[in-house]
């Protein structure tokens, strides 16, 4: 082969970023993004992930990013491949998770010319990436920007909002060729720029405690909220109870952990007794419409701590927003704050969480149900690892009726909330963190991104997939359009029965099937190393009957 300014810059690029700490690219195949894909396949800090199809690869190096905290690079051909990179480029914006989208295209004049597998890639993503560059085809003149170039993209992925950075690079044949000698780095293997950014400094927060100092305040803690440890050592420190959703990871057993508050805020005599007067939120919001809707009508002073600015109020209702790290935050004020310390305000909260889970154990102990199955989920995966859940009913699921653990870290696509991409999602996370990995997934889901199973016994990862197939879009049963519409016109949009044989998809795919008629069966499958897929067949009608039972048992149990 023959050396090439193609080859040379695109070294350079790979070069530049495993400085700063690449060590996933995920490549979807085609002619016209060649050398990127030479160049990251000849570096051996580099772990290649050849993914077929350009959505799933998408999603897989979004689920490196979401799961490890670093970007990994998203690589596709020209033409219409980039643009099934979009939905995974939209979660990464909103989720704030590190990318690095690289398109290939077609140089200058073949543009505009009817040329094969040319479109207009110019802003493709919009407004939702950090920073979008096309530098144009490569040129021997231009090497001196080669490497800022690279270290740019990099750093635009993480502070001051991590997220997607869009680069879009023209090549003219010849795409193999070797690369030349690369233009010099910065001394020691640094990167050529770094950025210190972090947490923004806190000064002084005695203003802040005394605003929040007042008995009956909780904590509401999401992803992002901070280091569990820390945050319930200053909860504990004021009597403050802690509503903690699963992917916050502050959802560990602790004597201020409130994990029942779904089901506890839905008992009206209890939401109405337990208005607090002041509501710390760390980090994103939980699924729980009840819990907002609850907040937003108590009155309660509202304080947001994010470590990013992204705008996270989508009731408007903070009145302050604190921008800092909420783990240093909640260091700062430990102490500070008298609270509900001398009051039974937590004890309270505490009886009544009890009493919810004893009564979830007991409703949910044999029956196979989607809510037994989400906290058996939860339960059962080994301690290390990692577990990813879809979004529409079992994300709500695991939130509302998981019991407080540690050792699980909980993932979820709740940027955009949408269900594209998922197993995708889950193979990325198993990736990044090389440990075992659950999905939870409906049926719909699953089959929206089966193509994320291509491959998937050659990738080394321990992927654990449990499919609730109730033929159909099961969360469109508990809103309004399944009892205001007649039956054969809700199925026909909503219900939407597909009809796939679940057990049969994976299996084409060469995943061991297992199916799942109890959830002591459940428990013992999921304790098995995968690839595997659990198929657990449950009935539209019956989880809302479930739901409606298990919200009868618990405010029975409080009384």
């Amino acid at each position: 082969m023959t050396t090439t300014v193609a080859a040379t810059f695109c070294a350079t690029l790979v070069d530049e970023w495993v400085r700063a700490g690449l060590r996933h690219a995920v490549v979807a195949p085609g002619s016209r993004s060649t050398p990127l894909a030479l160049a990251l396949a000849a570096r051996d800090e580099v772990r290649v992930h050849v993914v077929l199809d350009e959505r799933s690869a998408a999603y897989t190096a979004l689920g490196i990013g979401l799961a490890s905290g670093r970007p990994a690079v998203a690589l596709c051909t020209s033409g219409t491949a980039a643009t099934h990179f979009h939905g995974a480029v939209v979660e990464a914006h909103q989720a704030e998770v590190p990318l690095i989208v690289c398109t290939a295209d077609r140089p200058p004049e073949l543009r505009d010319v009817a040329a094969p597998q040319t479109i207009d890639q110019s802003g493709l993503f919009g407004t939702a990436v950090r920073w979008f560059h096309d530098p144009g085809p490569p040129e021997d003149g231009m090497r001196g920007a080669w490497r800022s170039l690279a270290a740019r993209a990099y750093t635009d992925t993480g502070a001051p909002v991590p997220g997607p950075v869009h680069l879009n690079l023209p090549f003219r044949d010849p795409l193999v060729g070797e690369p030349g000698d690369l233009p010099a780095g910065r001394s020691g293997g640094r990167p050529w720029h770094e950025v210190i950014a972090g947490v923004p400094a806190i000064e002084d927060l005695d203003q802040l405690a005394e605003a929040i100092d007042q008995p009956r305040g909780i904590v509401v803690a999401g992803h992002g909220a901070g280091d569990p440890a820390v945050v319930h050592r200053f909860a504990a420190s004021i009597g403050w109870p802690v509503l903690a959703d699963a992917r916050s990871g502050v959802r560990v057993p602790a004597s201020t952990t409130v994990a029942a508050f779904d089901d506890l805020l839905r008992h009206h005599r209890f939401a109405a007794d337990h208005r607090p007067g002041v509501i710390l939120r760390l980090g994103r919001p939980p699924a729980s419409k009840v819990l907002s809707q609850w907040a937003d009508a108590s009155g309660a002073v509202q304080v947001q701590v994010a470590a990013t600015p992204a705008w996270i109020d989508p009731e408007r209702s903070a009145d302050r927003r604190v921008v800092a790290d909420p783990t240093a935050v909640c260091r700062r004020l430990t102490g500070g704050i008298r609270g509900a310390s001398e009051t039974p305000w937590l004890a309270r909260w505490r009886q009544a969480e009890a009493r919810a889970q004893r009564a979830l154990d007991d409703v949910l102990a044999e029956v196979v149900s989607e809510p037994a199955v989400a906290r058996a989920t939860v339960a059962a995966m080994p301690d290390g690892s990692h577990l990813v859940t879809a979004s529409s009913m079992p994300v709500r699921d695991v939130e509302w009726y998981a019991a407080p653990r540690d050792g699980l870290t909980v993932h979820a696509n709740r940027g955009a909330n949408g269900i594209d991409g998922v197993v995708s999602t889950a193979v990325g996370v198993a990736i990044a963190t090389g440990a075992p990995t659950g999905l939870l997934i409906g049926d719909i889901a699953f089959v929206h991104d089966a193509n994320g199973l291509i491959g998937v016994l050659d990738r080394a990862v321990d992927l654990r997939i449990v499919v609730l197939d109730n033929d159909g879009g099961g969360i469109f049963s508990f809103l309004p359009q399944a009892s205001e519409l007649p039956v054969e016109r809700f199925e026909q949009l909503f219900g939407t029965p597909h009809g796939t044989d679940l057990a049969s998809l994976a299996g084409a795919h060469g995943v061991p099937v297992a199916q799942a008629s109890s959830v002591a069966q459940l428990c013992a499958e999921l304790r098995e190393p995968g690839p595997r897929l659990l198929h657990v067949r449950t009935d539209r009608a019956a989880n809302v009957a479930a739901h409606t039972a298990i919200h009868e048992a618990v405010q029975h149990a409080i009384g």
